[in-house]
């Protein structure tokens, strides 16, 4: 990728426009006429397009769980030679085999630099998961260092819906759908089966190659993300409807050979196209991908006393059989007020059934003062005891308790109701931290009679 493209990318970007409202039912057209009115398959879809559904859940789902779209686009998707197996790089997939569930208390610098050249794809690198991707249950935790956009290749996930949490540079996501541009601070939902591709915002130094873009993905295997009923809360609060931002269609009318990269039951497999599946002119539905400003999250916290369960700055939550319990929920840490009088106010120390895993975007982490960096992640598994460091425990039991403004960090975390296994590259791992348990030594014995 030259500073040339780079440039021409980020031009694009800061134009795009966006239709707002999650779960919307939206429609949107390229080219005037192309969407048909008052059905989706007429015998002749407008303009000599291709008419297509893609659902996200069962036809038979109930409707408010229903996720489906219609697609017209210049050629249908079954015209493509067939697939044949490509190696997975740093990507894996559930079920978790390679080591066993660990109880211990973990945390990971970031990534190291990748090679030159490395896409988005080739830098997805996977720490670990739970469940089986084969019977739509659980999830995986990746992360991702890129230097070069994708050139002349896309990539789709059957295996779930990707939720991409950049950490370091900018993404021009260029779906089947139109384009999002997604920040550090933003996140990006792909539903599960729509191609995308993925281009670099970062900035290019002397003219130079651009910088390494980094972040999270968590691949959702199970039920699809919705926003978390709000309860005693009321009709309003949390990641409200209206900032989630979908995509006006885009589309690439492109001959040429174009490499196809899907995800299945955890191995990744490739067909050469002979165009760009990117080519819907038109389209309609609820299963579209979308992006949202983390900073846009509306924080409800205490105005009296203690410190709220977490579960109080969730942004999307994935519902299992058994309410209240998520497959995987997404939480942000996200700039907010702390007033509780006579309160310990950073977050408080846990067993929790379970398992976080924590990750951060910028500036610092209100319960760690040290060792817990931008890009990097850590990760407490079920019923595993965490809660602040030995410097912040000090710090917060001394301070006084006038309002205070958490606003120079963005913390994330994936909460999941399975133990996370990790991968054998996560276990062994040359950039996971030693020592990690050392931040609780010195937690002095106070007990008084």
């Amino acid at each position: 990728m030259t500073g040339t493209d780079n440039e021409q990318a980020r031009k694009i970007a800061e134009g795009l426009a966006y239709q707002p409202g999650f779960g919307n039912e939206h429609s949107s057209e390229a080219v005037p006429g192309a969407l048909p009115q008052g059905r989706n398959s007429p015998q002749r879809a407008p303009l000599g397009l291709y008419a297509e559904q893609l659902s996200g859940t069962a036809f038979t789902e109930p409707r408010s769980a229903n996720r489906r779209s219609w697609l017209y686009r210049v050629r249908p998707s079954a015209a493509h030679p067939p697939f044949s197996r490509v190696d997975n790089g740093g990507l894996r997939g559930a079920p978790f085999t390679e080591t066993v569930p660990d109880p211990n208390r973990l945390r990971w610098n970031p990534l190291p630099e990748p090679p030159e050249g490395t896409d988005f794809l080739t830098g997805l690198w996977t720490l670990g998961g739970n469940g089986d991707a084969t019977q739509r249950t659980g999830m995986a935790i990746h992360l991702y260092a890129a230097n070069s956009s994708m050139t002349d290749r896309v990539f789709s996930d059957a295996d779930g819906e990707l939720l991409i949490v950049p950490e370091r540079g900018g993404l021009l996501l260029r779906t089947e759908f139109g384009l999002l541009r997604a920040e550090p601070g933003h996140v990006a939902l792909i539903p599960r089966g729509v191609r995308f591709r993925v281009e670099l915002l970062t900035e290019s130094i002397g003219g130079q190659s651009p910088t390494t873009a980094r972040g999270y993905v968590c691949e959702n295997y199970g039920r699809p993300f919705v926003l978390p009923d709000l309860g005693p809360i009321g009709a309003n609060g949390l990641a409200n409807a209206r900032d989630f931002l979908a995509p006006v269609a885009a589309y690439e009318d492109v001959e040429g050979p174009v490499q196809v990269v899907n995800k299945f039951c955890g191995n990744l497999w490739a067909a050469t196209y002979d165009h760009s599946p990117l080519d819907v002119v038109a389209w309609h539905g609820n299963h579209v991908p979308y992006v949202y400003d983390l900073r846009r999250f509306n924080v409800i916290g205490t105005i009296s006393y203690d410190h709220p369960d977490p579960s109080i700055f969730t942004v999307l939550t994935s519902p299992s059989d058994t309410p209240g319990l998520a497959g995987v929920d997404f939480v942000v840490f996200a700039p907010r007020w702390l007033v509780g009088e006579n309160t310990f106010r950073p977050p408080y120390f846990h067993r929790n059934v379970m398992s976080e895993y924590m990750g951060l975007i910028e500036g610092a982490y209100d319960a760690k003062a040290e060792g817990f960096v931008p890009g990097g992640g850590s990760l407490h598994n079920m019923m595993s005891a965490h809660g602040p460091d030995r410097e912040t425990f000090d710090r917060a039991s001394a301070a006084e308790l006038k309002p205070q403004k958490i606003d120079d960090g963005l913390a994330f975390m994936f909460e999941t109701r399975w133990p996370v296994t990790l991968t054998g590259q996560a276990a062994g791992a040359g950039h996971l931290q030693t020592g990690y348990d050392d931040v609780w030594q010195g937690l002095e014995r106070h007990y008084r009679r």
